[in-house]
């Protein structure tokens, strides 16, 4: 009996919608504050820093998905290009970085959602609601991260209005400060953590309608779209607070609402932040689910965690698996520390995508090999300037995966030699 296969189901408002939805959750309200901690009034050079990288990150993930339109993202691109064990490490670093992402984007809804004591068993049903939509089909997952973009970006309409009318807007850049080039690009890395959700489209290459036109075309539209909102709001997020009170907040946003005193705002603004995080694990799920159904197809990871619903047509093995890893997650990880631990399985991801990029030839180029040398040495550079807890935990976890697979298919090779 044949398995049933995904359906190509997205459109190109759908598929940006998707990147938009994990780009804008990811980042604008849980990643100012460890990344000011680190680069201090600098904050801004960070981002245009994670901005390059992300962009050329961003052109390498377009080429190679126009080429290879199916499930897994750089997994199966990194597995055509340059080899099944690079494949491998593309995928086992998204799986485990987008792991910790979703249960990031987990206590960040909680944070702004949950009574006081009550956000770990919050994000716990938050999480397990949205497997549960995931489940319904990838066309409910697209409408409802659609919904959540608008609420999203109404809110940060009201902080930027806020900011922009604060008198003390501009006070944040009245003091110079030292450059710190570490603290610059420690930042840098953790804003990537910001920009990486475009990978959700190409993930999930498998479902759009005309994927060749439609996915270079949508990651492009929602990384330049998240782009402008990222410049905008963490521009007056630094310049209205100061990097020490931006390093200190636990919801900077709605301290920059509260500071130009129109505290009417907060209930929207932590409407949005919820919002925007719902939107973002969402998508992660999905995008999780459909890289852990590449690898199982291959067996690096489970064979069962293949499995294809006949009526929904999801990947729901490896979407129920994703949800209860994250809930274990959920319960155990600090914020900040997933924030750097999921950068850095990003940016290796990224790294094997750019390679893959920099070895195609003829039709299949779309951008300059400069893009894939740029993202290539920037993921590399940002990768060991995270704090160091994030790089040792993070090269602990790629080895034990590697050596995981060395294991298994040795153990192959002695299953068919007997």
């Amino acid at each position: 009996m044949t398995s049933p296969s995904l359906a190509r189901r997205l459109g190109l408002g759908d598929a940006v919608a998707i990147g938009l939805g994990s780009m804008i959750g990811a980042g604008v309200f849980s990643v100012w504050a460890p990344a000011a901690a680190a680069a201090g009034p600098w904050l801004l050079a960070g981002l245009a820093l994670a901005a390059v990288v992300a962009y050329g990150n961003a052109t390498s993930s377009a080429q190679l998905a126009a080429t290879y339109p199916t499930s897994g993202g750089t997994y199966a691109y990194g597995r055509a290009e340059l080899g099944e064990w690079w494949g491998f490490a593309a995928g086992w670093c998204f799986v485990i970085g987008k792991l910790a992402s979703a249960a990031t984007m987990a206590l960040t809804f909680a944070a702004y959602a949950a009574p006081a004591g009550w956000e770990r068993p919050v994000a716990v049903v938050a999480v397990a609601v949205l497997v549960g939509v995931n489940l319904l089909g990838v066309t409910r997952t697209a409408a409802l991260t659609k919904a959540i973009v608008v609420v999203s970006l109404l809110g940060l309409a009201v902080v930027t209005a806020a900011g922009a009318s604060s008198s003390s807007t501009w006070a944040g850049l009245g003091s110079a400060a030292p450059v710190d080039a570490y603290g610059v690009l420690q930042s840098a890395g953790l804003l990537f953590f910001a920009f990486a959700g475009y990978a959700r489209i190409a993930t999930m290459g498998e479902e759009v309608r005309d994927p060749t036109r439609t996915i270079p075309r949508a990651i492009t539209i929602a990384f330049a779209a998240a782009l402008i909102v990222y410049t905008i709001v963490g521009t007056l997020t630094v310049v209205v607070l100061g990097a020490s009170a931006t390093a200190a907040s636990s919801a900077p946003l709605a301290d920059v609402v509260h500071a130009a005193g129109w505290t009417w705002a907060n209930p929207v603004v932590r409407v949005s932040a919820a919002a925007a995080s719902l939107g973002a694990l969402l998508a992660l799920v999905a995008g999780i689910g459909r890289t852990t159904l590449a690898m199982a197809r291959e067996r690096d990871l489970p064979a069962a965690l293949a499995a294809i619903g006949a009526r929904h047509r999801v990947p729901y093995r490896a979407e129920l698996a994703v949800g209860v890893v994250v809930i274990g997650a959920v319960a155990l990880v600090d914020l900040r520390g997933a924030i750097g631990f999921s950068s850095f399985g990003v940016l290796l991801y990224y790294l094997v995508a750019n390679l893959a990029a920099f070895r195609q030839h003829g039709d299949a180029r779309r951008y300059p090999r400069a893009l894939q040398i740029i993202g290539a040495i920037g993921c590399l550079v940002l990768a060991v300037s995270l704090p160091w807890a994030s790089v040792v935990a993070g090269a602990v976890v790629l080895a034990i995966g590697l050596a995981a697979r060395g294991i298994r298919l040795r153990i192959d090779r002695a299953r068919r030699a007997g």
